[in-house]
């Protein structure tokens, strides 16, 4: 298949494009700097120059606190980006693939989230991407809308990189023990979007590696593989105010995958396990 990839620099990104080329698949990665997916002229020329038959929305604005007090910035990217992907897509017969995030729900329930179940965000981030899932459902008619959650990799910022640095660092942690959800390794999640493309199996999915945690249990868990000892202490929410409020349950049931015979993602563990075995954090 020919593969568009937005936000192509980006954590999730730069792994889609590796393992859908490593499956075969010609990929045309598109950065920040060479596809603004906010001027629809630009996605509308440069898809319809390639034809993809597929393009993996990776770009977004992910900056769940900063989207606080800048709305009008994580709309136009999450939502008004995602409409012009649709609307270029839609022209050329492209299917779609949108990732969305665990945020577009309020985080309150008792139990995992499914598919569709009422969304409810309730952060300006979480508001803006359920906003781009609405314009892609609404105008595209092969659609993927892929929900992630707890996101980690090689690449970029994330908590799994901040815990091995400041586990190495500092004698004593405190992690907050009061929200739970599901780590997701971006591997898995590549390999999950390039088994998911190839079908016709429209529709939105839950996507993140299998069973579940609390951010002091995967806080545990990383420096447990990675052989680092500090004192980890557990904290409230409350002791830690963020701008953007965070959901205290983010585990999403993956119902989707299973009604449509995909195969799920390994346990978080076992995903941890083996990226501190790759990329050799000790």
């Amino acid at each position: 298949m020919k593969i568009l990839v937005t936000g192509a620099q980006g954590q999730l990104g730069q792994d889609v494009i590796r393992i859908f080329k490593q499956k075969g698949h010609l990929v045309l990665g598109y950065t920040r700097q060479e596809l603004d997916v906010t001027n629809l002229q630009q996605c509308e020329s440069v898809i319809y120059s390639q034809q993809p038959d597929a393009i993996i929305h990776c770009a977004a604005y992910t900056a769940v606190d900063a989207a606080e007090t800048d709305e009008d910035g994580a709309y136009l990217v999450n939502a008004v980006g995602s409409r012009n992907i649709a609307v270029a897509a839609e022209k050329v017969g492209a299917k779609v693939c949108y990732i969305s995030t665990d945020y577009v729900f309020n985080g309150n329930s008792s139990t995992a989230y499914r598919e569709y179940d009422n969304t409810d965000p309730q952060t300006v981030y979480g508001k803006s991407k359920r906003a781009g899932e609405h314009l892609v459902q609404t105008l595209s008619s092969k659609y993927y809308i892929v929900r992630t959650s707890w996101v980690y990799g090689a690449h970029g910022n994330n908590f799994v990189k901040t815990m091995l640095k400041l586990g190495a660092e500092k004698p004593s942690l405190q992690v907050v023990h009061d929200q739970v959800g599901s780590p997701t390794y971006t591997v898995d999640l590549a390999y999950f979007l390039e088994e998911l493309v190839q079908t016709e199996y429209y529709g939105i999915y839950h996507a993140s590696n299998s069973e579940s945690c609390s951010w002091y249990e995967f806080a545990q868990a990383i420096f447990e593989e990675a052989g680092l000892k500090p004192e980890l202490l557990p904290c409230t929410t409350d002791q830690f105010p963020r701008p953007a409020p965070r959901p205290s349950n983010s585990v999403m049931e993956h119902l989707s995958i299973r009604t449509n015979g995909l195969r799920d993602l390994r346990p978080w563990r076992d995903a941890l396990k083996e990226f501190i075995e790759v990329n050799k954090i000790r």
